[in-house]
């Protein structure tokens, strides 16, 4: 990719540099796995490839082959998991307000209430400690915590929040593949597959619970609820439940299978490149900025997000000022909170998240995928350095807004 390509009126235009690309296996690496596919001439509904990827899963979380579930997608795994509880309709779900919408939606269409919490301002995760003070204020059926931007969470601290309880625990690990592990403790984790992920499988989801009976509920609810038990008191092919059609493909499993057999080297490529940038971009601002810390889950063995938090709005604004003119991408996470979302607003109970809300006044995504060039890399440093110098001017420090530093806000998906 070259730095920069002549624009029509004879000068020279920086190349856009992309926010996330991609990283999935060539089609050469994914073509043992569709030969298979094909010669077997099974093509969904638990197929072979599935449930070689499912016993790789088991292996790896050191649980049954019945404690794992492949899904189509996190968002729909978080769905079935909360069905799967079976908890009253209705029932009060605590969340973390800082965290992508598909955690909420997947709590309303499971039938329940949403009680947004507030998270730590260290780790950016609601902790058991918040989720204890959130109970005692408004009690609530069950925690859905988020591994934001794939940190891992402390199993063992949610097991005896648990036991201690008696309030399921589900963990939303959507970014967390290969950081967030049981721990030898107990729990249950949902993520995701999704072609941004640290293993792509395109599309698609992964439900890990030690919970009896938990996950295989999953999986009959993700078939529509259809009983395949030739053993259960009812006939095969009766409905168990309502449920809908949530299976992982054959072709998605082929994908998931063929990234796995690189995923250590490209685990390990992300993390020196997020080590390199955050390095050059500390020495950039003067060491002004803050980044996520880690807890007591471990550390990020995946990075697929490159999120930094600036000391205040305006360096935010002109960090995005000067990306904008430079068209490097940006995206802010999670602006706007879940409770300020006008369509969530009035489905939701919202507890006071001072931390989440001073989290989403300064936080801005910046890009990161493997393949990054050190021309781009230099790029971002460049527009770090540049942002900084903007606000040593006093006179820009007080005008603010008036020097045209506000950018369009773009939307928070990941």
């Amino acid at each position: 990719m070259t730095a920069a390509h002549a624009a029509p009126t004879g000068g020279y235009m920086p190349e856009p540099i992309p926010l996330l690309v991609p990283c999935v296996p060539a089609p050469h690496e994914l073509l043992p796995w569709l030969e298979r596919m094909h010669a077997a001439r099974h093509y969904s509904n638990f197929g072979p490839l599935v449930c070689e990827l499912e016993a790789t899963f088991a292996t790896q979380f050191q649980v049954a082959g019945a404690q794992v579930t492949t899904v189509a997608n996190a968002t729909l795994g978080l769905e079935l998991v909360l069905q799967a509880l079976d908890l009253p309709a209705g029932s009060r779900i605590l969340l973390p307000s800082f965290t992508f919408v598909a955690t909420a939606t997947a709590v309303l269409r499971a039938g329940h209430v949403p009680v947004l919490a507030d998270v730590d301002a260290d780790s950016w995760m609601l902790t058991p400690d918040i989720a204890r003070a959130a109970h005692a204020s408004m009690p609530v059926a069950a925690v859905v915590p988020v591994a934001t931007f794939g940190m891992p969470h402390d199993m063992q601290a949610w097991q005896q929040f648990e036991t201690q309880t008696g309030l399921p625990v589900v963990i939303d690990a959507a970014a967390a593949y290969g950081s967030q592990w049981l721990q030898n403790g107990e729990g249950t984790l949902v993520f995701s597959l999704h072609t941004t992920k640290s293993l792509p499988a395109i599309e698609g989801g992964l439900v890990v619970s030690s919970r009896p009976g938990l996950a295989a509920k999953v999986r009959q609810l993700s078939n529509f609820g259809i009983n395949l038990d030739p053993t259960a008191e009812m006939a095969v092919g009766e409905l168990a439940g309502t449920g809908t059609n949530a299976k992982m493909s054959e072709y998605h499993a082929a994908v998931g299978l063929a990234s796995l057999k690189n995923w250590e080297r490209n685990a390990e490529r992300r993390r020196a490149l997020h080590s390199n940038l955050m390095h050059l971009l500390n020495t950039a601002s003067g060491q002004h900025l803050r980044w996520q810390k880690k807890g007591s889950g471990g550390a990020l063995m995946a990075p697929t997000l490159l999120c930094l938090r600036l000391p205040d709005v305006r360096h935010r604004e002109a960090l995005e000022y000067i990306c904008q003119q430079q068209k490097i991408s940006v995206r802010r996470w999670y602006l706007p909170l879940l409770s300020h979302m006008p369509i969530l607003r009035h489905r939701c109970l919202a507890l006071p998240a001072p931390t989440a809300a001073a989290l989403s006044d300064t936080l801005l995504g910046l890009p990161f995928f493997w393949g990054m060039t050190d021309i781009q890399s230099k790029r971002l440093e460049d527009a770090v350095s540049q942002s900084f110098g903007m606000l040593c001017n006093s006179k820009l420090l007080k005008s603010g807004h008036k020097n045209g530093l506000c950018v369009r806000l773009v939307d928070a998906q990941p």
